[in-house]
């Protein structure tokens, strides 16, 4: 009840509702990567989240590695 499903692929433009084509996230986040032009991508099945420009000009990738399994 805290995560909002997000489609990396967006559902409106073709993408599946799969594991594979989505992250949870809280609804914050989930707003921001909507609204200010943050990017998720799937590798090897972990998120990889993409900064825009404006924060990040080499858009460098960053991941939570909080949760990560040993």
């Amino acid at each position: 009840k805290h995560c909002d499903a997000h489609h990396i692929h967006h559902w409106a433009d073709g993408g599946d509702t799969s594991i594979d084509n989505g992250v949870l996230l809280c609804r914050h986040h989930h707003r921001l990567i909507h609204r200010s032009g943050w990017t998720v991508t799937m590798v090897q099945g972990v998120p990889v989240f993409y900064p825009p420009r404006w924060l990040d000009p080499l858009r460098k990738p960053r991941r939570n590695l909080i949760h990560t399994a040993a």
